[in-house]
């Protein structure tokens, strides 16, 4: 299977290193370590495309098509500069932020068309730079270690996760100085998430939210070997799941977002559970045997509800909804009070039907807007970590405590 970009018998080395947008698409399909620049070279020149494929059960052309829109959508990127204004440093608004790999082009070509039609008569200079996910969040990171006061900051601020937002040394410092606003006007979320068991709303109403990305379980039935399908995050920690679970480690934000789930439920040892549950040939230090055994696949992939659509009908492959719910991460939109006149048009475009549907339609990232139909029943049921836990945290520590007990089960694994 050829097509003009790449042939399915091309390594993942020589594919990533020619189009590394697809890095992100790579990892987020259990093959976490190929973010490592030396791991990907050691890894990736030892298994082909179609093996890794094969490996993971995944359905050839749906993630080939995906890889094949990947790879267009970032030159469509490069070409029109999509995600980048012109640097204007002297623009009235800056908006920074990670968008989704699966959303960010046609959330960017909708906000072309916005500012075209309706954001160029606010007679408001705008300098903008939105990547792609699969960037990763440090360039963000450095600028918010480095800022002081409010005027150093983006005006708008997008992206999921809980380190940027939380961490005492980044966003946090300036939620608790009271920077910011949610002037979205939400009065109630979508249905999904109104109820009494997950409230998303801030109480603070500093943070805004539009959507979220759930975490969910795809089993290889052949993998199971005589076990029950996992039904719930609690029987993943269960001892005969152990070595059997791929973990998204390279979606930092999901990562997190299950490494703090887990820890508040089932606190310490639970986390060592999950450090036990993953899979050995996941492992850096197993990857390179793995296309060699093929015994060693995962019975468990723990992975964003948007990717479970490639696996193939009537295969092997089950997508399962957890029963405990699906832990989320949030996607979060930041605007400052002190410009909320000059930034109100512009959090409603991102907080509108419009946005809220690209996220879900396209992306299975469910939205919060009321209008919105995320064509979900009310069995799908989510994980929130909570507003009391994360406001009486501190959420940087705490993951890095969470990191180092997870790690303390699962480096040594042979």
């Amino acid at each position: 299977m050829k097509n003009k970009y790449f042939d399915i018998k091309d390594n993942l080395f020589d594919i990533t290193k020619k189009y590394p947008e697809t890095i992100d698409l790579f990892s987020s399909i259990g093959f976490e370590s190929i973010k490592d620049e030396k791991q990907r070279e050691l890894i990736g020149k030892s298994i082909s495309l179609e093996m890794a494929l094969s490996m993971k059960k995944i359905n050839i052309k749906t993630f080939i098509d995906r890889m094949i829109e990947v790879i267009q959508e970032n030159k469509i990127s490069i070409d029109e500069s999509l995600g980048k204004s012109n640097n204007n440093k002297d623009a009235d608004i800056k908006i920074e932020g990670i968008l989704p790999c699966p959303v960010r082009i046609p959330l960017l070509e909708a906000f072309n068309k916005w500012m075209d039609e309706k954001g160029s008569k606010l007679n408001i200079t705008v300098d903008y730079e939105l990547k792609a996910a699969s960037m990763g969040v440090d360039w963000l990171k450095d600028s918010l270690v480095k800022a002081e006061c409010e005027d150093a900051l983006s005006d708008i601020f997008i992206s999921a996760g809980f380190d940027l937002f939380f961490d005492k040394n980044l966003m946090r410092k300036f939620k608790d100085n009271d920077v910011f606003e949610d002037i979205t006007g939400f009065e109630r979320f979508n249905k999904d998430f109104d109820n009494e068991e997950i409230d998303l709303k801030d109480p603070d109403r500093q943070y805004s939210m539009i959507g979220v990305v759930p975490a969910v379980f795809l089993v290889n039935t052949e993998e199971l070997n005589g076990r029950d399908v996992p039904k719930s995050f609690e029987d993943i920690l269960k001892p005969e799941f152990e070595n059997s679970v791929s973990l998204p480690i390279g979606d930092f934000d999901l990562f997190n977002a299950i490494l703090l789930n887990v820890f508040k439920k089932y606190g310490e040892d639970g986390v060592k559970k999950l450090g036990k549950s993953l899979f050995k040939g996941m492992h850096p230090s197993e990857m390179v045997k793995s296309h060699i055994k093929k015994d060693a696949r995962p019975s468990v992939t723990i992975m964003p509800y948007f990717f479970t659509k490639m696996t193939k009908r009537g295969g092997p492959m089950k997508a399962v909804w957890p029963s405990d719910g699906a832990i989320i991460s949030p996607i979060f939109l930041l605007s400052k009070k002190s410009k909320k006149d000059k930034l109100k048009p512009f959090v409603d475009f991102f907080a509108s039907k419009t946005v809220g549907e690209i996220l879900s339609h396209n992306g299975r990232f469910p939205s919060v807007n009321p209008k919105v139909d995320n064509m979900l029943t009310n069995e799908h049921k989510y994980m929130w970590l909570g507003w009391d836990y994360i406001l009486n945290n501190d959420i940087g520590d705490l993951i890095k405590k969470c990191e180092k007990l997870f790690n303390s089960t699962c480096v040594d694994k042979k």
